[in-house]
């Protein structure tokens, strides 16, 4: 078998073609050799979030299979904004904030794709080649190739001209730009596929209408489905917002959780999109998430795999030094931001720093402020039981008394009673 269709069956088995524009053929031209794909990429933050991932994914599972990806940063289409699944226009970015997008966007891109060998990967910036067009030479070469009509018949025009907001006509040149992307690529780099969500399917076939009247050539596309939920709902966010690629945004903690919380109906369809999971290892945990429901042996799977990646060993053992704190592991001088975060739901009381200097605050008294205890006895009973925790670490003695060296981070205690019963001390300055 050779590699094209080992590569389109995986893409099946995986439920990763959504849609196809010629699917026999796009079997046939990369039975040919080796082929160049490109994704688009909207700079719209200076950090990729779990969408994008989707498609950066989508771009290395064809370079293993030995074609060539172009990771495309869009700092041209970026000053317009995609209207497609848009119910309203996006704000401008000013070109500096747009600059930084495109420069954070390109640097994480590095880390999933190879850019050396013989089909190495090629980051481009389509600002390079539209910066040179006017406006009536774009219209006189590029425009006069594109029907309105067409136009007017994709879904994502439609929707939007028949929607309350409306349609400007800066958003309505979008896909103009977008399809001249497919057309340059084309012609400088031989890239005769493009990829993307299924949202971009109406981008997508234009820019392929687009080739054939311009440059005579049959292109193709291939789009995946989006990433949602089971009840239709999109992933990758969360009440504090969307999971990003930047540990800045989204630390390595936190996005091990995301993924570890998925529940039973999804974590099978996030394994097949997502990893590189082979086919045996991905029946044998959907067997055993069918027949042990609750024991999240996908999840923690799925969580460990996406961590690795995204953030590699060191963020993978961060997140697992984190996630066994909650079972008791000690604490280690973690940050604020990191305490924070593992102990989200935890109750927590402000004292003031100077508590902890001279002799410190008495251990009774931290558990009472804690709300731990309902008296200075029952914090002596549960320590004299064994029962409480400073960073979870046995308090043996009730005449302990706590300093700044017993901060699990810069201003935060960790306290605990029993097994679950954390709370959280926060020593600040007056």
């Amino acid at each position: 078998m050779s590699k094209a269709i080992e590569l389109l069956d995986e893409l099946r088995w995986r439920g990763l073609i959504h849609q196809c524009t010629d699917e026999a053929g796009l079997r046939k031209l990369l039975g040919e050799g080796r082929q160049t794909i490109y994704i688009g990429f909207d700079p719209t933050a200076t950090s990729l979030h779990v969408g994008g991932l989707m498609q950066l994914m989508m771009l290395r599972r064809f370079q293993r299979a030995g074609h060539r990806p172009i990771a495309l940063v869009g700092g041209a289409t970026g000053m317009i904004g995609d209207p497609s699944g848009k119910s309203e226009e996006r704000n401008l970015l000013s070109a500096d904030d747009l600059q930084r997008n495109v420069e954070g966007v390109a640097a994480q891109m590095r880390k999933f794709l190879d850019f050396d060998g013989p089909n190495g990967a090629i980051l481009l910036n389509n600002h390079d080649w539209m910066k040179s067009f006017s406006y009536l030479d774009f219209l006189r070469d590029v425009g006069k190739s594109f029907p309105i009509g067409q136009m007017l018949g994709k879904e994502s025009v439609r929707s939007r001209l028949e929607s309350e907001a409306g349609l400007s006509y800066t958003e309505f040149s979008y896909m103009l730009l977008q399809a001249y992307d497919f057309v340059h690529l084309a012609r400088q780099h031989g890239c005769r596929i493009q990829a993307g969500g299924s949202d971009q399917w109406g981008n997508i076939t234009a820019g392929i209408d687009l080739g054939r009247r311009m440059l005579g050539e049959s292109l193709f596309g291939l789009t995946a489905p989006l990433l949602t939920t089971s009840d239709g709902r999109k992933m990758g966010k969360t009440e504090s917002g969307a999971i990003w690629l930047d540990p800045e945004r989204t630390s390595p903690y936190a996005f091990y959780q995301y993924w570890f919380r998925v529940e039973d109906a999804d974590v099978m369809r996030c394994i097949a999109y997502l990893t590189e999971i082979d086919r045996e290892e991905y029946d044998a945990l959907a067997a055993q998430t069918i027949a042990e429901s609750g024991q999240r042996a996908a999840q923690k799977r799925l969580a460990a795999w996406m961590t690795q990646l995204v953030h590699g060993d060191d963020g993978l053992a961060s997140a697992n030094r984190a996630s066994e704190i909650l079972f008791g592991g000690e604490i280690d001088r973690l940050s604020d931001r990191e305490l924070n975060e593992i102990f989200a739901d935890v109750p927590s009381r402000e004292l003031q720093r100077s508590a902890l200097d001279g002799e410190g605050l008495a251990i009774i008294e931290a558990v009472r402020s804690a709300g731990l205890a309902g008296s200075s006895s029952d914090a002596r009973r549960a320590i004299g039981e064994g029962g409480i925790y400073i960073n979870n670490r046995r308090v043996a003695d009730p005449q302990q008394r706590l300093k700044p060296t017993d901060l699990a981070s810069d201003t935060v205690m960790v306290l605990r009673k029993g097994k679950r019963n954390y709370a959280l001390l926060r020593f600040l300055a007056g």
